[in-house]
């Protein structure tokens, strides 16, 4: 298990400042549609846990962008802020959005069976594909 850190970031105008109470420096990248088409490309982020705090909320637009997900943004720069988690309200935060990048450890790829064949990686990662990330939260029968 990696040591939480904290992390303090921001959007891209300054409008909204972030602070991440245990933030898990193993950063992720995302390969499923959804994320590529709302970054662009792979979304890199980090799990921040529930204890996130935002100065400057009124400047932040919710997108709820799945039965259990939703996409946070600045309004004002565009910014994209946080994919969280509606049931358990945990937060995985873009890594662009932290100036101290040195403690980041590039280590695992979901949905990789989604991922584009025009991209790759060199690192060694742990890679999963979405039916594997799905069963990984899925309820245990087990009592």
């Amino acid at each position: 298990m990696s040591k939480k850190l904290e992390a303090i970031g921001s959007c891209l105008c300054g409008a909204i400042q972030l602070v991440a109470k245990a933030m898990d420096p193993k950063v992720g990248t995302c390969h499923c549609k959804t994320c590529r088409q709302w970054t662009g490309g792979p979304l890199f982020v980090a799990d921040c846990g529930t204890d996130v705090t935002f100065a400057g909320q009124e400047n932040i637009t919710v997108f709820n962008s799945s039965n259990w997900a939703e996409r946070g943004f600045c309004h004002t720069c565009g910014t994209h802020l946080f994919y969280r988690l509606k049931e358990s309200q945990q937060y995985f935060i873009p890594v662009g959005l932290f100036a101290d990048s040195k403690a980041f450890i590039f280590d695992h790829q979901v949905f990789i069976d989604e991922k584009p064949g025009f991209y790759s990686f060199v690192n060694e990662t742990h890679d999963m594909t979405g039916a594997e990330l799905f069963a990984q939260f899925a309820p245990s029968d087990e009592s």
